[in-house]
């Protein structure tokens, strides 16, 4: 009988596997006679120190290996599919969902809605639980595989299967209530719509979850996206200014009483709520660590702080450069702020921050990592952008120079007649890009 394998992509340098003479083409076929599905039984059964490894080679011998080695030490081999399966995809037809807004004629991987817990283990993805069996749910307990993020949205049963569209989208808060017994490390989101999860319902979803302390570690409260298609979607209103200010009002209650009884704030508001409300954003303390960093959670106040702290560690000079900033208008403020900063120590340089207005998603888009290298064209095509024109990173498809419209940032630079550079989402870059420091 054959056994299924997963062909190995790449063996590290100096690995035990290279030792052993174990190469790319070869195919693992089990582990401690035991065969493999997917990532979670292989970093699962890797971590004996004792194994026997059963390896089929490209001219179909097999090699049965025994292997002593330290505990959780790994093999050091990769495979191409870094799940060794295929991916879950998302049945759910959510109200919010971001994917679902999007315009036909994009390329293929931007409509793929991913809804995999391995993905959530291995690279943070947020998953909504619908898809997953009860043996999933078990797997996860056995393996001690956390932590599991979890869109969640709300704990109503039946408000949960409405803003799904999926009639099993409530039996996921009895895996959720599952996965905190089994003693699983969660976070937790809520995309937040106006009239649906919010206020009452809002209460009893970060009341319920907050009570999944400290298994369920944190909650972030991010506002809806939404662009201009949504012909054939339910119509959601966008929150108001004052409407920001009662969310944060409420999420502010909240955390001084989690403060109190559990020692941490556990919910906190995305940077879109200070800034639509007018606010200042929060110090650094208050974040306790930037655990939801990637929610959009002190991202800003991050970006501020190590601009900041990175400028007092240098020396300032008389070099004299003109140089132009794109960004999203979400946070271009703070970025007009922190360039005048830059300006104070270099006094002979231009830099100059130009907002993106989202004329292909529509102007409730307001984040940089939507901006489209089109909008970027039109908008700049007319300006004298000096030395060269700085991208933050968020813009591109990770590991390319491809935008979400599918044009290069050698497009831009051919279009503008200017150089392009990317800065990365951290304060020593943003410093470095605009002086320059090759």
């Amino acid at each position: 009988m054959s056994l299924k394998g997963h062909v190995i992509t790449k063996v590290q340098p100096g690995s035990i596997a290279e030792e052993l003479e174990i190469e790319v083409g070869d195919t693992l076929l089990r582990i401690n006679n035991q065969e493999i599905k997917d990532v979670f039984d292989y970093h699962y059964l890797i971590n004996d120190e004792y194994l026997d490894v059963l390896i089929m080679k490209q001219n179909r011998e097999e090699w049965e290996l025994e292997i002593e080695k330290d505990y959780e030490e790994d093999l050091g081999i990769e495979f191409g599919e870094s799940l060794m399966d295929s991916y879950s995809s998302c049945r759910n037809k959510c109200i919010f969902c971001f994917i679902d807004q999007n315009p036909e004629g994009m390329r293929e991987t931007i409509y793929f809605k991913d809804d995999d817990a391995r993905l959530s283990f291995l690279q943070g993805n947020y998953i909504t639980l619908t898809n997953m069996s009860a043996e999933d749910i078990d797997r996860i307990i056995l393996y001690k595989l956390a932590p599991i993020n979890i869109s969640v949205h709300t704990t109503n049963p039946e408000l949960r299967k409405k803003m799904l569209n999926n009639r099993f989208a409530g039996d996921a808060l009895e895996k959720i209530q599952r996965l905190y017994e089994g003693g699983i490390d969660m976070n937790s989101q809520i995309v937040l719509c106006k009239g649906i999860n919010d206020g009452e319902e809002l209460d009893r979803t970060i009341a319920d979850l907050g009570a999944m302390q400290p298994q369920m570690m944190s909650l972030s409260v991010v506002p809806l996206g939404k662009t201009k298609f949504r012909e054939g979607l339910e119509q959601i209103p966008s929150f108001t200014k004052e409407d920001a200010r009662e969310v944060l009002a409420q999420i502010h209650k909240w955390q001084e009483k989690f403060l109190k009884e559990y020692g941490t704030r556990f919910v906190f508001a995305s940077d879109e709520w200070y800034i639509k409300a007018g606010y200042d954003l929060p110090e650094e303390d208050y974040y306790e660590g930037y655990g939801q960093i990637e929610n959009g959670v002190g991202m800003v106040r991050s970006l501020y702080d190590e601009v900041v702290n990175y400028l007092e560690e240098i020396e300032g000079d008389d070099r004299k450069k003109k140089v132009s900033i794109a960004t999203g208008f979400l946070a271009s403020e703070t970025i007009k702020t922190l360039a005048g900063k830059v300006n104070e120590k270099f006094p002979n340089m231009e830099i100059n921050v130009y907002p993106i207005r989202n004329d292909f998603f529509g102007p409730e888009i307001t984040v940089a990592g939507l901006t489209t290298a089109g909008d970027i064209i039109n908008q700049l095509k007319d300006i004298d952008l000096g030395d060269y024109l700085i991208l933050p990173s968020v813009m591109l498809r990770s590991g390319e120079d491809v935008l979400l419209d599918d044009l290069t940032t050698k497009d831009i630079q051919n279009a503008l007649q200017t150089d392009i550079r990317i800065v990365q989402s951290d304060g020593k870059s943003f410093v470095e890009t605009i002086i320059n420091n090759e």
